[in-house]
């Protein structure tokens, strides 16, 4: 840790966020001997999105060896799919395995980071503190899912019953006898409505537009091979590959629209032919896209549920909250002792989730007004040792996202240790190199599923999308694997600082 000339500690890595992509940064550092980093998460624990996530029945709908790192197995999983507690529970072994704890700093929830372009460092503000924090690098690691998400529904604050969100879930609530409305039905509903059915009197289900729903089948681990996999490690490493070249191959059917999408869609349609007996429900629940175009969903339990007696699915459209419960688009208000919003989370396509001020004075949150973007999902121009996990453009469709995140971390952490190592006062991407980057990303994206003509929230509301990769994970791993110094301006601590550059909002 080095100080400035008022005396002010720098620290040599900043990491904003404590849940998987800041854990998995921090001990990726440590791993390449740079210790004097802190972690700020606004929380009091660590977890991020699975400490926030305890809704009953939340579990991953990626298979355990893949949600988690390559370079943290874990022999002890459970099950196929984990459920949330276990997965929350490997990132606090990683933790204590990793000696992460020290470097935490709870309760601090930051507010805004500005770069000092003369000295090559970010001042970082938190909130209710008068001091800054001065870092020569910052690790954005606040995630996409941490901002829970209420609809926009005109009357929701009129509502006199009791309101429960998917990610801020009140476990106090007993919802035994109650009428309970369900407002949405993607991944966080599908994986509720099951738990909520065997409880409730009443559950009324709205749905805006059905998904693809495909099998989930979760098997138990056996003793024998959790302990195949402790004493032989590699066993474990090739169950991790097979799985992982098994998602890759779905990518022909998901990303781009091809004959195997209709293999997808032929799964989906047997699933709902099997489950779901009565025809006018099939076709309700029929999607009317293509697979892939919004984020398949991967349960076994969903479909039997909304046939249980004290189940019903509403197709008509919301058209307001009333103070007891919800009016439809065709007049019937259906009252509800509780209202469940399963309506997911504030992800940043436009905006920043922080206020983030560049290069003479640049504004980020200006820049991406329109769309966010970056370099390979990473870094922005104007924007020097700054480093994005899960950024513009790095979201899967068909495999983990902690396999995206493992390539991004490396990556970061071989720009991080470039800058120490050369004492670098600034590596910030050319912008050449990131317009040409994205075009070239935006071209690819035209032809996959998720721009073929359906809403999502993949798109912002014009319809750009700056949240998926448009191609394998294999693609995506491979463009991290070194740090291209050419595609970036490197300026050593003894550089003078050159005049201010003309900024040119995107």
């Amino acid at each position: 840790m080095t100080k400035d000339p008022m005396n002010t500690q720098i620290l040599d890595v900043a990491i904003i966020g404590g849940g998987f992509a800041g854990i998995g940064a921090a001990i990726r550092l440590k791993q390449k001997g740079i210790g004097d980093f802190a972690i700020f998460e606004r929380g009091t624990s660590i977890g991020g999105t699975w400490r926030d996530n305890t809704y009953p029945g939340a579990a991953c709908d990626i298979p355990s060896r893949l949600y988690s790192y390559g370079f943290a197995p874990n022999p002890n999983w459970s099950h196929t799919y984990s459920g949330s507690n276990e997965i929350l529970g490997y990132i606090e072994s990683m933790a204590t395995q990793f000696g992460l704890h020290r470097h935490f700093r709870f309760g601090h929830n930051i507010t805004g980071i500005a770069f000092d372009e003369d000295a090559g460092v970010w001042d970082i503000s938190v909130e209710g503190r008068a001091d800054i924090v001065r870092a020569r690098t910052v690790v954005l690691a606040s995630g996409p899912l941490a901002n829970a998400s209420l609809p926009r529904i005109p009357g929701i604050e009129d509502y006199q019953g009791h309101k429960i969100h998917s990610a801020r879930w009140d476990h106090d609530y007993d919802f035994t006898g109650k009428k309970v409305a369900v407002v949405g039905t993607g991944a966080s509903a599908v994986q509720i409505i099951p738990e909520l059915v065997d409880k409730a009197a009443s559950v009324k289900v709205f749905q805006r537009t059905p998904g693809w729903v495909l099998p989930r089948i979760n098997r138990q681990t056996s003793p024998l091979t959790k302990e195949l996999y402790r004493r032989v490690p590699a066993a474990e490493s090739l169950s991790r590959a097979a799985w992982f070249y098994g998602h890759e191959s779905v990518a022909l059917g998901v990303v781009w629209n091809t004959p195997l999408t209709r293999v997808v869609e032929m799964v989906g349609r047997a699933q709902l032919r099997r489950q779901v007996k009565d025809p006018w429900l099939r076709r309700q629940l029929t999607p009317e896209f293509r697979a892939g175009c919004k984020r398949l969903l991967m349960t076994d339990d969903y479909y039997p549920a909304l046939q249980r007696d004290n189940c019903k699915l509403v197709t008509w459209p919301i058209a307001r909250i009333s103070e007891r419960g919800i009016r439809t688009a065709e007049g019937i208000e259906h009252q509800a002792d509780c209202i469940v919003f399963a309506t997911g989370f504030e992800v940043s396509k436009a905006g920043t989730p922080i206020p983030i001020v560049g290069r003479d004075g640049r504004v980020l949150a200006t820049e991406w007004q329109r769309g966010a973007f970056a370099y390979k999902s990473i870094a922005v121009s104007g924007y020097p040792n700054l480093f994005f996990t899960f950024g513009p453009n790095s979201g899967p469709g068909h495999n983990s996202a902690l396999v995206y995140m493992e390539a991004q971390i490396n990556y970061l952490v071989e720009a991080i240790s470039t800058i120490l190592d050369r004492d670098l006062r600034m590596l910030d991407v050319r912008r050449e190199r990131q317009d040409e980057y994205n075009a070239a990303i935006q071209r690819r994206l035209d032809s996959t599923t998720w721009n073929s003509g359906c809403r999502s929230w993949y798109l912002t509301e014009d319809g750009f999308n700056a949240t998926m990769y448009p191609g394998f994970a294999t693609q995506y791993v491979g463009q991290l694997r070194t740090v291209e110094l050419d595609d970036y301006q490197v300026v050593p601590i003894t550089a003078q600082r050159t005049a201010p550059r003309i900024v040119v909002n995107s």
